[in-house]
């Protein structure tokens, strides 16, 4: 009687024990250093360590807040020339100020940008050519999560329209810039796209085009996994075309990890999940810009286009994400929309 009155407390037990094996589990993965010498504990400060950035110029989206604004402040940290774009030009400001009263002499600029509105976009590129400054590098790390599937002003689906089109836009408007200031220094030019692991959840086809400009039928949480699946095929198709030309200018995506933002400001069930389990699965806001620091500035990246980075080491997309030809056919569907 005794051995079966114990056996049933082990038994009962056992899914908490199974519970706390899986968050060490976890917990060894996101401390375990890749062949990057850093993990997805790594801040973004550790990651730039020595790292002198001073002559460069990058361009950075959603830097007013979360990993954006920690991107921002470390890249000034290095003596990057900092160029804020950013949809609320109040809190662009105040985040400015913010950076600079800890980085004297930090150099930032701060420019609106909608990334929803194509006309915004082009905006944003005119007004920043008209600062003649080279471009370095661009990092396109705004992004939305909304409730339901909306149209933006343009007539596309939110999500596709903000975290795809409006960068894929941008790029292309910046990138003549970028190239001539690869040309004229010599210096790399590098293009990182902030993706995410959310790339999975998608349908078998992976881009439901003909629910781009008709989002109804379609799920909210597989209208953000296309368009960051958009993200990665776009850092695929992009490198391909740079390769091809020759240029010395890099694109690659990252997944920058579960990091507490305001991404999921519309996801009220979300986001209290998040802020009530957070401390056991999310990362902090420096070590969830950690990965978009590094690839953007550690010369162990030189060279290397066209991948996926997470938690500062080259990782493993989907299978959606490493084809071809549906790369190929976003980039012709991106064309003629931006052209449209």
């Amino acid at each position: 009687m005794m051995r079966l009155h114990l056996h049933r407390h082990v038994v009962a037990a056992s899914p908490i024990v199974q519970c706390a094996v899986r968050i060490c589990c976890l917990m060894w993965w996101f401390y375990r250093k890749g062949p990057s010498g850093f993990s997805g504990a790594s801040t973004a400060e550790e990651v730039t360590a020595g790292v002198d950035g001073r002559g460069l110029v990058a361009v950075i989206t959603g830097a007013s807040s979360g990993i954006g604004l920690e991107t921002a402040r470390v890249l000034a940290m290095r003596g990057v020339h900092v160029v804020m774009a950013v949809r609320n030009v109040s809190a662009g400001l105040a985040a400015q100020e913010a950076i600079a009263a800890k980085i004297p002499g930090a150099r930032m600029d701060v420019l609106e940008l909608d990334l929803s509105s194509m006309a915004s976009v082009r905006r944003f590129a005119s007004e920043f050519e008209s600062l003649n400054l080279p471009l370095n590098i661009l990092i396109n790390n705004a992004g939305v999560m909304t409730r339901y599937c909306k149209l933006s002003c343009d007539g596309l689906e939110l999500h596709f329209a903000t975290n795809h089109i409006g960068h894929f836009l941008l790029t292309n408007l910046l990138l003549e810039n970028m190239k001539n200031s690869c040309r004229d220094s010599g210096v790399e030019g590098r293009i990182v796209n902030l993706t995410s692991s959310g790339h999975f959840m998608t349908y078998p086809e992976g881009i439901c085009f003909d629910k781009i400009h008709d989002p109804s039928g379609l799920n909210d949480f597989i209208a953000y996994g296309q368009s960051k699946l958009a993200n990665i095929l776009h850092c695929n198709e992009l490198s391909r075309i740079l390769k091809e030309e020759g240029m010395n200018t890099s694109a690659n995506a990252v997944h920058p990890g579960v990091i507490t933002t305001n991404l999921f400001r519309d996801r009220t069930i979300v986001s209290v999940l998040l802020n009530s389990i957070g401390k056991i699965i999310c990362r902090s806001v420096e070590q969830g810009a950690a990965t978009t620091c590094y690839v953007a500035m550690h010369p162990q990246i030189k060279g290397l286009s066209g991948k996926y980075f997470a938690n500062c080491n080259i990782g493993s997309p989907s299978s959606q994400a490493s084809d071809p030809e549906l790369a190929k056919k976003l980039w012709q569907f991106s064309l003629q929309t931006v052209s449209s």
